[in-house]
């Protein structure tokens, strides 16, 4: 394969709903796409760094800087055999993953359309439909919170998750446990707690939850190992889990039973294949969370959530939940079943919608 030129752009779109975390709320989402030539097939990625660096290092900002004047140049005209190289050639630049992922998503996709495959056929997957959650931001009512529950539980969706931090957690939880006693529930924090925060969180066990997902610093496996020889409820790590040596260490330690995979926070196809196997292999089991994607985000983590291990419903949801109109075709749907159909067309297996694509892009850069 050769990659004879690139195009970044960066487009806007405005989400359905507003979406809050412990980091802040979200109503408008800056979406950096990224386009290669390879061997004059198109293939697509997106860069899932947000608008400040508060879940990740990364922004936008930087991950435009380091496409550009880095991973671009570290690939252009070099000839190598398959995508999977790719996280190989850039290994000189440290961190950025989100940046790394973005450029070597777009190389499979299209050689996934060369090849005339499904990505998730190229990748090694072998699920052909996926189960899927929904992850539900911080409400301003609990009477709110019950109501979008009860609306996504009718859309099908197989599990709920629910955003919490420091004064809304306990409640809410407590609450929609009353509400809906049999539901699969379980919790996300984004790194919102601190070790002498255990009692409080201690108090969730008495709720049945499926995980407490990352509930401390996102870099401290030491402390969630602490935290998980407390608690009963599953410790699920995201934030900590960048590289397969953290993974690694975050098993060997007991920091989590469950771990979420999330391309872009890891860095790519390549390395995420290998967190997944090493959890096949040490029997924890993996999901794949969502980051506000727009479609071609989302293409790409239906194909990451065919590998055999991930077993356990993900964020992956439909492309109206998020935007009242996508930016491939066709759009995401989930089954009243709750679950994802994988598309059977080569690479991603939706196109992109160009058209819709120039609409929305306030700027863009094309690299040869």
């Amino acid at each position: 394969m050769r990659l004879c030129q690139a195009t970044l752009r960066e487009i806007q779109m405005p989400l359905v709903r507003p979406f809050e975390t412990s980091f802040g709320r979200t109503a408008d989402r800056r979406i950096l796409l990224v386009e290669v030539d390879a061997d004059g097939v198109a293939g697509w990625g997106e860069c899932v760094a947000g608008e400040r660096p508060s879940y990740s290092p990364e922004t936008i900002e930087t991950a435009w800087h380091i496409l550009r004047d880095f991973i671009w140049p570290a690939l252009v005209r070099k000839e190598f055999a398959a995508a999977a190289d790719v996280w190989e050639m850039v290994a000189s630049i440290r961190g950025h993953h989100m940046a790394r992922a973005a450029m070597e998503a777009a190389v499979w996709d299209a050689e996934a359309r060369q090849k005339n495959l499904p990505l998730w056929k190229l990748i090694g997957g072998t699920l052909e439909e996926i189960p899927c959650g929904v992850s539900i931001g911080i409400q301003e009512s609990g009477e709110e919170l019950e109501r979008v529950v009860e609306k996504e539980l009718a859309a099908g969706y197989q599990r709920i998750k629910i955003k919490i931090k420091p004064g809304y957690d306990v409640e809410p939880v407590a609450r929609l446990r009353r509400r809906f006693p049999k539901i699969r529930l379980m919790v996300d924090a984004n790194s919102a707690y601190r070790p002498d925060d255990a009692a409080r969180l201690r108090e969730l066990e008495a709720y049945y939850l499926m995980m407490i997902e990352q509930p401390l610093g996102w870099d401290d496996i030491w402390s969630h190992a602490e935290l998980q020889r407390q608690l009963m409820t599953p410790i699920c790590l995201d934030e900590c889990i960048h590289t397969e040596e953290h993974a690694q260490a975050a098993i060997a330690l007991g920091a989590c039973r469950i771990i979420n995979m999330k391309l872009g926070r890891v860095g790519g196809f390549a390395p995420a294949r290998r967190i997944h196997d090493l959890c096949r292999d040490r029997g924890i089991p993996v999901w794949c969370g969502g980051m506000l994607e727009s479609g071609i985000g989302r293409a790409h983590n239906i194909a990451l959530s065919t590998l055999p291990n991930f077993t356990l419903p993900g964020d992956v949801t439909a492309s109206k939940r998020y935007w009242t109109e996508d930016v491939i075709d066709p759009e995401v749907t989930v089954t009243p079943q709750g679950t994802i159909r994988v598309p059977s067309g080569p690479g991603i297996g939706y196109q992109p919608r160009r058209e819709r694509i120039e609409r929305l892009t306030v700027r863009h850069e094309v690299l040869r």
